[in-house]
């Protein structure tokens, strides 16, 4: 694996699906549609995903967040111009909240299918999009302190995208059901906290020597080190609109670069307890926003929305001379907002679903097809949709 070298690069990769505008449910046309984007843009960089409803934009290195969600934005304007012509929708979420998991098609690729005969019926439940951010590091050796230190702050980035409130049209109660849905395969969840590069070697040689690996091709831990030289931040939920991916990655840029010059400083990097990484994984994917979280090895707690100011203001300076000042403090305008579950949550509540997380109600007529209250989550659906294309 190489490094880029000192410099602090940040490359965004961002999942969308497409939907039929009529149902608002998903639709497996993503050849189709990257047909029509080799046809009238030759060049791009949009790539087929696992689901055959989806696609990623994927974009080169590049030193700024700016520049970055500029090219991010070009391949969605491409998106949009190829979609309208073939007469589908573009959806960024973390899930889509009424499509049924056992309709969903895979994309044409030997691994995929390899990966779902090995995982079955959690593998088939993968109706989910996110946001992969790469910073570029100076060397193998600062990877996993780097992670490690990274992952105290999973909660923030978690809350701060959290997308995915529905299932199967029931509100969850949770603020990322993607979360909950994208650990159950068993290459996927929290790293473990290796100490050095050696540990990681030594772990990937075990895990190939036993076959753990060879339906999946590598592991798809919430952070990891990629092949590109830099350390991957993966577990965002996929969000509604540009800026909001702008601020969080410019989160993560600013967080990983702060990591990497106090461990250039000799400075021992900080750590929580597995147990308390998963504990605020699992406070953040339920709440959101409203967290309380785990701050340190005495298993302090302060809130979430507390805790991000404070670090918007401590990152300041860094995000100036990295060039995403304005990016950053988008984290500020995200939480007086509300994320996006609140939204999603709130339009479908408008449109006349359950108040309390998870409760049934049945239609007027008692019909079955009112038993998960998918027509209010259209209200959500439509919200998603309009926002994306208004962000661009």
């Amino acid at each position: 694996m190489d490094f880029p070298g000192s410099r602090p690069t940040v490359g965004i990769e961002w999942e969308v699906a497409l939907l039929d505008p009529a149902t608002r449910n998903l639709t497996p046309q993503a050849s189709e549609l990257l047909e029509l984007m080799d046809q009238k843009f030759p060049d791009h960089r949009v790539t087929r995903e696992f689901l055959a409803n989806t696609v990623e934009m994927v974009t080169g290195v590049h030193e700024t967040i700016p520049s970055a969600v500029d090219d991010l934005c070009e391949q969605l304007q491409q998106l949009f111009t190829c979609a309208d012509e073939l007469g589908v929708q573009l959806f960024s979420a973390g899930t889509h909240p009424f499509a049924d998991w056992g309709d969903q098609q895979l994309s044409e690729k030997s691994s995929y299918r390899e990966i779902i005969e090995r995982t079955q019926y959690w593998g088939r439940q993968m109706i989910i999009w996110g946001i992969h951010v790469h910073v570029g590091v100076g060397s193998k050796d600062k990877v996993w302190p780097i992670i490690n230190a990274v992952m105290t702050h999973y909660p923030h980035v978690l809350a701060l995208s959290a997308s995915s409130p529905a299932w199967e049209g029931l509100d969850t109660g949770y603020a990322s059901n993607r979360t909950l849905l994208y650990q159950q395969l068993p290459t996927a969840g929290t790293p473990y906290q290796f100490a050095n590069w050696q540990e990681w070697e030594s772990f990937n040689e075990d895990t190939d020597r036993s076959g753990v690996v060879n339906h999946t091709g590598s592991w798809h831990f919430d952070v990891r080190p990629s092949k590109y030289g830099t350390v991957e931040v993966r577990f965002a939920d996929a969000t509604m609109a540009v800026w909001e991916l702008a601020a969080i990655s410019a989160y993560i840029h600013c967080l990983v670069v702060h990591f990497e010059r106090a461990f250039d400083r000799g400075e021992e990097l900080p750590t929580l307890q597995p147990w308390h990484i998963a504990e605020n994984k699992w406070r953040a994917a339920r709440y959101g926003l409203d967290a309380e979280i785990i701050t340190d090895r005495e298993t302090s707690e302060r809130w979430i929305k507390d805790e991000l100011r404070d670090w918007v203001d401590t990152l300041h300076p860094l995000a100036e001379e990295l060039g995403c000042a304005a990016e950053l403090a988008d984290v500020l305008r995200l939480i007086e907002r509300g994320g996006d579950y609140e939204l999603q949550r709130q339009a479908a509540r408008d449109a006349g679903a359950a108040l309390e997380p998870g409760t049934r109600t049945r239609g007027d007529a008692g019909a079955e097809q009112g038993f998960t209250q998918p027509e209010a989550w259209v209200a959500a659906v439509d919200l998603t949709v309009r926002t994306l294309r208004e962000s661009l």
